[in-house]
């Protein structure tokens, strides 16, 4: 922070947490920022709600993606309710993406970490979530502890990739799923992949996806959630104000919406199916050039 508050700040650049930057990092990273500058700001956003930070801002990534994936499935005539999902990861992402499909009445029959895959062919219940996030730092592997006090497999150095599913979630790591993982996701059934993390699927394995049937969702647009609650409390330290979690979980859902109606917009073809790929890259790359005319660049 010494050298990084010379390039940061409220109107400049807003760093955020990610993998293995939680609260803390960021406390003290905040901590550090303010002695060195002596003013209170929005120049890093996932502070504790003590200091300025958001309410919703931990959820926020793993509900976008599910709000994200309830516009793909009305769009297709289809809902939440019922369907298998497969999630990898076991961080904030992937937690409160299954607590929300969970509370939605999909099945969620995973859980991973890089040691290995948690698998509960009944599903994972809302109490189960709450356990793994409540003793996630009292056990070396919560995962494996879970399956041996609670119920569910362990299965060490697996993915669930093979599980048979109706919708998987890649919520922890880029390039975590490949075209080996995308065949068999394909001859499972699995009709939609949807990303919740940066680029967890291969170049190769967004190709196998996007050429069977099955609807492939890139993270710049189901991910964004998460940055979206940044704004939401840069906007808050700038006037000062604190809003309630419900009001700003419904602003949330409604940058979802606005992200899949602009997908929609951008990837619309001839066919009537929806290319979420490319429109989301040509929604990105039109607000930038738009901007751009508009500033005479």
């Amino acid at each position: 922070m010494l050298e990084l508050h010379k390039h940061i700040g409220p109107q400049t650049d807003v760093p955020a947490g990610d993998i293995n930057v939680g609260a803390r990092e960021i406390g003290y990273l905040y901590g550090q920022y303010k002695k060195i500058n002596n003013q209170f700001g929005g120049s890093l956003t996932g502070k504790g709600l003590d200091f300025g930070g958001s309410e919703v801002r931990t959820e926020a990534t793993g509900f976008g993606v599910i709000y994200f994936l309830l516009q793909v499935l009305k769009q297709h005539n289809d809902e939440l309710k019922g369907k298998r999902v497969v999630i990898s990861g076991a961080g904030n992402v992937a937690t409160f993406a299954a607590k929300k499909a969970i509370e939605l009445d999909a099945k969620v029959v995973s859980l991973s970490n890089s040691r290995g895959l948690l698998n509960v062919q009944h599903g994972l219940t809302d109490e189960d979530i709450n356990w793994i996030i409540t003793h996630k730092s009292d056990f070396d592997n919560v995962l494996e502890t879970f399956a041996a006090k609670r119920h569910g497999e362990w299965l060490s150095e697996q993915t669930p990739w093979h599980l048979c599913c109706d919708i998987a979630i890649p919520a922890a790591t880029q390039n975590e799923l490949d075209k080996a993982d995308a065949d068999m996701l394909i001859k499972n059934g699995c009709g939609i992949v949807i990303e919740g993390a940066n680029m967890p699927c291969t170049a190769d394995a967004v190709k196998v996806i996007s050429q069977n049937d099955c609807i492939y969702v890139p993270g710049k647009a189901s991910n964004a959630g998460g940055v979206a609650v940044s704004g939401f409390e840069m906007s808050q330290n700038a006037s000062f104000e604190k809003k309630p979690f419900d009001e700003l979980d419904l602003q949330l859902h409604k940058v979802m919406q606005h992200i899949h109606q602009q997908c929609v917009e951008y990837g619309q073809q001839e066919n009537g199916q929806i290319h979420y790929q490319h429109g989301a890259n040509c929604a990105g790359f039109m607000r930038l050039a738009n901007a751009m005319l508009a500033q005479g660049v």
